[in-house]
């Protein structure tokens, strides 16, 4: 549960700068693909990284994810 809605989260934020997954790679050399469908389970500083690059927080990306 807690990856699908952490790959949810990041899709929004890709969306919400307007970036294509290409874009994302270009720029970060992260392949976002395999996070954003649960694929791949991310590390912490890489989600710090796209945070970053996606203008939010940690804190921001986590506010309001359950486990349950």
């Amino acid at each position: 549960i807690l990856l699908n809605e952490i790959a949810r989260r990041l899709r929004e934020c890709r969306h919400a700068i307007r970036k294509s997954q290409e874009a994302v790679y270009f720029d970060t050399g992260i392949h976002v693909g395999r996070i954003e469908i649960a694929r791949y389970n991310v590390s912490v500083s890489r989600l710090s990284r796209l945070c970053d690059y996606y203008g939010v927080t940690l804190e921001e990306l986590f506010r309001g994810i359950s486990t349950k």
